[in-house]
Parts: C-alpha cells; structure tokens; sequence
C-alpha cells in the first residue's frame, strides 16, 4: 500500500465571525495538523503547508482549508510553484 504524502483539514467560517475567533480557528486548524501529522509518524518541521479559502454558496460562509504536504507530494508541490512563476 503507497504512503500517504498529503493531508487536508477544512473548517467552514462564518464571514462575520470576529477577526480574534477566526484567529483562533487557524491556530486550532494548525495545532491539530501538527498532531495528526506526528501521529502519522511525520515531522511536522518537515512538511509544508498551504491555505485556501473559499466562498460558499450562501456568501455568509468561507471553507478554510489547511494542507500539508511532505516526501514526494512536497517535492512534487515545488515544483510546480516553480514553474508557475517562470511562467
């Protein structure tokens, strides 16, 4: 079975939420990554991460989402950074 190389963790916000709750949203979201990631037998120093937000239907709403990424899926993630800005 292939090891996993990426992981994901999405929270659904309200728009209007104070900025110190959503503050304390992506501290939680980044805590619970860390500790996932070393359950998994992953240094979390390791990995890199990346934020997305997206605008739900309702647009009172975003989907913050939290990925990590490591080993080949990081690697893979850089380069295509890299060549989207030769581009």
């Amino acid at each position: 079975m292939a090891k996993h190389t990426k992981a994901f963790m999405s929270r659904t916000v309200k728009k209007n939420e104070p900025t110190g709750v959503k503050y304390m949203t992506k501290n939680q979201m980044e805590y619970y990554m860390g500790a996932k990631l070393i359950e998994i037998g992953v240094e979390p120093k390791s990995a890199i991460y990346r934020w997305s937000v997206e605008s739900k239907e309702n647009d009172n709403e975003e989907v913050w989402t939290y990925a990590a990424y490591w080993a080949d899926s990081k690697e893979q993630l850089l380069q295509e950074e890299q060549a989207s800005k030769e581009n």
